[in-house]
Parts: structure tokens; sequence; C-alpha cells
């Protein structure tokens, strides 16, 4: 019988290692005058699951974008498995390729079938042959429960199968980190549970991961540690377990009290 996300939250959760997978340390990030991060400090550890949120335009999606440089930062320091971001864009390179992330728009090759879509990168990239490519891309596939739907086009599939696809995509790199932004904002209600299924057995198996999102009884159950971010800094971090019965600043009371309530 499937358990419930409050029947997975009250399971005793691993013991963190220790090693950093992401040091980020006084992160500055402007758009133009506009001050979107402000002095951002974290450290996640390896195996660590953390959830990130904040009302909108509070600098959570340009946080995990500035973790693989997709977003630029221009001051403090930034180390993602042991490898500092600078403007050397062979240690960006590297960097990405340890990073998986899955985006609110599924971001799939509408041209290509399911199966095309996941050989792409681990042929480019790590450079498999394509024969290889193919047998790690259907584990994936079979990982996130669609392994029938591998010759299909992007367009074939629902909301919520096109994004389990894009999270087998970033799989198959075997990546050591995860980035998720705002993975089922886009979806209809109805599919929202099937693409958060998929994300809580990636947790369940000790996948560090990093996710923006306001679900908040998927936070509930497989976050290490809840984050409130606030006009571009972090206003509160604690388990779930306190975020969500004593949460300390007033900000992080409104809000919970505000997307709660729906």
């Amino acid at each position: 019988m499937a358990q419930t996300l409050d029947e997975r939250a009250s399971k005793e959760r691993p013991k963190v290692p220790g090693a950093m997978a992401i040091d980020m340390v006084d992160v500055n990030k402007w758009f133009g005058a506009f001050h979107v991060l402000k002095n951002i400090t974290l450290q996640v550890a390896r195996g660590e699951r953390i959830v990130i949120c904040g009302p909108s335009g509070s600098g959570k999606s340009t946080l995990i974008r500035c973790i693989n440089s997709l977003e630029p930062h221009q001051s403090g320091r930034i180390v993602v498995d042991g490898h500092e971001l600078t403007d050397d864009l062979r240690q960006i390179d590297k960097i990405r390729s340890e990073v998986g992330m899955v985006f609110q728009s599924f971001n799939l090759f509408p041209h290509l079938t399911v199966l095309d879509n996941l050989c792409l990168a681990p042929q480019w990239v790590r450079k498999l042959p394509r024969v290889q490519a193919e047998k790690v891309a259907l584990e994936y596939l079979e990982r996130v429960r669609i392994p029938e739907q591998a010759g299909k086009y992007p367009g074939q599939l629902s909301g919520g199968q096109q994004q389990r696809v894009a999270i087998a995509r970033a799989l198959c790199m075997n990546p050591k980190i995860m980035l998720f932004d705002e993975p089922t904002s886009a979806l209809d209600p109805e599919m929202v549970k099937e693409v958060l299924d998929v994300m809580i057995e990636l947790a369940e198996q000790g996948m560090t991961m990093i996710c923006v999102t306001h679900e908040m009884g998927f936070a509930k159950a497989v976050a290490d540690r809840v984050i409130f971010m606030d006009d571009g800094e972090i206003v509160e971090v604690a388990p779930p377990s306190e975020f969500f019965t004593a949460p300390t600043s007033p900000r992080t009371k409104e809000f919970l009290a505000q997307i709660l309530a729906h």
C-alpha cells in the first residue's frame, strides 16, 4: 500500500555524511540595479535534501541557477563538489556535468523522441557509445516508471510524463547533485503527485537535492532542512519539524499562514 507524504515524513531519515556538496559564502547577485541575492551563505552536505520556499521574486530560483552558473554571481564564493565556480569555462562545464537540473518548463527537444532526448548528453558529454547510452536511458525511464514512452515524441505525452522524462534525462548524466526549480508549478494538479513520487524516491535513495517548491507536503516528507527566502535573503533555516511548527521569523509565520491556508 502506498505511503502518504505524512507517513514518509515520520520515518527516521538517514544520517547525512559530513563532506560538503555545495558551499556558498557571502554570495551576491544583481540584475542591473536590482540586488537579487544578498550575502547568501549556505552549506549543503552530500546526501542532504534541501527545500527552498518563499514568495515570488525572493531569489529562490536565482540561487539555484547560480550553483551551476546558469546565472553568474558577482561577488562571494561558490564551491560545488570541491570545484570553485569562476569565469573558467572548463571549470563551469565540469561542474555542470556533475549537477543535474530540472526546470519548470520541461525543455525537451520536441523533434526528438524521448529516447533520443535522454541519449543526447551522455553521447556528447560523457562520450558514451549509442548502445550504452540507450541502455542507461531505458534504465532511467524504468526508474521514473514510463519505459513504454521511449519511442514517443514529447508532444505526445502529458505534462507529468514530460517532467518525468526531464528528470530521467538529468539522471542519465549520473549527477552527484540534483537541482529542481519549481518542477511541478507548470503541471495540472492531478499530475503533480506522479512527479513528486519520483522525486521522493530519489531523495530516499540518498541523492543530494535542492528543490525550490511550494509543495509543503513534499518538504515535510523529504527535506533535511527547509529554507525560507525573502527579498534576496535567507530568513530562516530549520528542519521540517521545527520549520512548520515553531518558525521564529514573523515573515516566515506570515508566509506559512498564507500558503498552508490553500
